[in-house]
């Protein structure tokens, strides 16, 4: 899209724009709005928002609807910065967030790891070249909601001028219901050419209204194929998948990037953060449990050296965390463990899980040499170290939307898998499988407060401590809550246990707080963050951010900001609540 002419006619164009009302220009869907606006938990993506017309009367519809229950947020998103800052000046008072991003890539809308039920691209399409069309609208497939809808306005009759300086393409309804069709999503409305609102006898208009039947890629087929009929000479596909089906659910900062590929876009994670949760994964099966993974009664797996994994017989699941620091002789065997599981995996799942009828491959490990030194702090930047693993983005949206689906499909197969090996002969008999649905805890991180229990009483010698829900003043009656519950979403970072008064903890229990609770308690929330644990040292600082950058949505993994960290927050609590449709409080 051509920003600089946007930018330099900023006033101007939107001038033009605001001529117009909404109603005017959106006549022809209008219909479809009313059930969209209905659901107080809905999100609009507003893409080229321009001076925030559409951002605005859309906001300011869902505030008139449900008044104080209104938690649909609009997003707006706008390249032009100079066209960005006139919109964002209009909506101000309103739940509009705005960001710069551009179609194909979507990057910044993408990171934040969210789903619409409306879509609109008001006067956008014709600035999409037609090389990135079809990666266009697999984009927006793949962060629609089942049943959401697109709306895609088509402009008609491009001058020269237009095509030089405005970076304009000439357009086809055909063309965009084709691209539709490849990524599952069907036409709800194409309308007939329309005269041009602004009296431009050259320039005519068509919308077309595309809709999503329902997940639209492709991958539940794929993974059940995987998790129940592929062959299983090992359980080192069901492993994978459920690495990352977990990295998905709790870690959406993982993503480095996204990237095109001629099959779909990509999804890159740091491959040592899946060499760190296949050990993870397989520690306590293996070395407590003493469960076989191979049909054969040889109870070590490829990843299992000397050198490695057989030196840290100590550790447990647990210990295998962000966060976590290793020193000596635990770090350099650490760094072996982890080189060998990502060779592992390289070698052994991700060349055999292919596509339907095909040899591609569907898992790609870019690897790197990574030297073993005596001490290791598990962060991003660290796992990094190793290089990348590459998935489908289509695959990565259907582990991140529906895990708690997914994982107990997974589960049952890896159970029934084992029982049918050699060295698990006494588990083979359907009564004896409980144990082994226990042995596939994933185990996290125990569900303890001491710590953070001890620097409260630490500080509180020092200082008044508020609740951070209600502002009283903390004494004796205090628990230590998990902001987002952890019976839901178990996360026992630092970032998420905060201190709160016992009777008020007790009326939250396990609901999910509301958007304008959590954004009431911000300022006790931060001071909270920085008093414990961002000036309480180097380490405490380190982990504390580890954690939450990879654990939250769309945050940066060298991320230091305390208002993008909270932002993140708010942004997660949506996509919970969302996916998991949690009661409120």
């Amino acid at each position: 899209m051509a920003t600089e002419f946007y930018n330099q006619n900023a006033s101007n164009l939107a001038q033009q724009y605001l001529s117009k009302s909404f109603e005017e220009v959106h006549e022809s869907w209008a219909d479809f709005l009313p059930s969209i606006i209905s659901n107080p938990n809905a999100r609009i993506l507003d893409l080229g928002a321009g001076a925030g017309r559409d951002a605005k009367y859309l906001s300011s519809l869902a505030q008139d609807t449900h008044q104080a229950n209104n938690n649909i947020q609009v997003l707006a998103v706008e390249p032009a910065l100079e066209l960005s800052k006139i919109g964002q000046q209009s909506t101000h008072d309103l739940n509009v967030k705005w960001l710069s991003d551009t179609l194909p890539a979507l990057d910044s809308v993408t990171k934040l790891e969210v789903s619409f039920d409306l879509i609109l691209l008001s006067a956008v399409w014709m600035h999409i070249a037609p090389s990135d069309r079809a990666r266009a609208i697999r984009k927006l497939a793949n962060i629609l909601k089942p049943g959401g809808k697109i709306v895609i306005s088509l402009r008609h009759g491009q001058t020269e001028e237009d095509f030089t300086k405005r970076k304009m393409y000439v357009v086809c309804a055909d063309e965009l219901k084709k691209l539709a069709s490849n990524v599952g999503l069907f036409c709800k409305l194409e309308t007939p050419k329309e005269i041009d609102k602004l009296g431009r006898n050259h320039v005519s208009w068509q919308t077309v209204v595309l809709q999503m039947p329902d997940d639209g890629t492709g991958a539940f087929p794929f993974i059940r194929h995987v998790a129940i009929n592929d062959g299983k000479s090992a359980t080192h596909k069901l492993a994978l998948l459920r690495v990352l089906l977990r990295i998905a659910d709790g870690h959406p900062g993982a993503v480095i990037r996204r990237e095109p590929s001629i099959f779909g876009d990509r999804v890159i994670l740091p491959v040592g953060l899946v060499a760190l949760y296949w050990c993870h994964q397989y520690k306590d099966l293996i070395d407590q449990h003493k469960l076989f993974q191979t049909p054969n009664n040889k109870p070590n797996m490829g990843f299992m050296k000397d050198d490695g994994w057989h030196k840290l017989t100590h550790r447990t699941a647990s210990d295998y965390r962000i966060g976590n620091l290793f020193t000596g002789d635990d770090a350099i065997a650490l760094y072996k463990t982890i080189s060998a599981s990502v060779q592992n995996i390289k070698t052994m799942p991700c060349k055999y899980i292919t596509l339907p009828n095909s040899n591609k491959a569907v898992f790609e490990v870019d690897n790197k040499t990574v030297r073993a030194k005596d001490s290791i702090f598990l962060d991003l930047p660290t796992l990094e170290q190793w290089g990348e693993f590459s998935l489908p983005e289509s695959t990565w949206l259907a582990f991140n939307r529906y895990a708690c689906w997914i994982e107990p499909v997974l589960i049952s197969e890896w159970v029934k898998t084992m029982a049918t090996y050699k060295g698990n002969a006494k588990f083979r008999d359907p009564d004896s499988h409980l144990h082994l649905y226990r042995a596939l805890n994933w185990l996290e991180p125990k569900r303890t407060t001491i710590e953070v229990r001890n620097r409260f009483e630490e500080l509180k010698s020092m200082h008044d401590i508020p609740c951070v829900w209600s502002a009283k003043k903390l004494t004796k009656n205090y628990d230590i809550d998990h902001s987002l519950p952890f019976a839901r979403w178990p996360n026992n970072d630092l970032w998420n246990l905060l201190p709160t008064d016992s009777i008020i903890n007790n009326q939250k229990s396990d609901k999910l707080p509301t958007e304008l609770r959590l954004l009431s308690a911000k300022s006790r929330i931060t001071e909270w963050w920085k008093d414990a644990w961002l000036n309480a040292g180097e380490a405490s600082h380190h982990r504390f951010f580890a954690e939450a950058n990879i654990a939250l949505p769309g945050l940066d993994s060298h991320n230091g900001s305390i208002d993008d960290l909270f932002e993140a927050l708010v942004t997660q609590r949506g996509r919970l609540r969302e996916m998991q449709q949690l009661q409120e409080w």
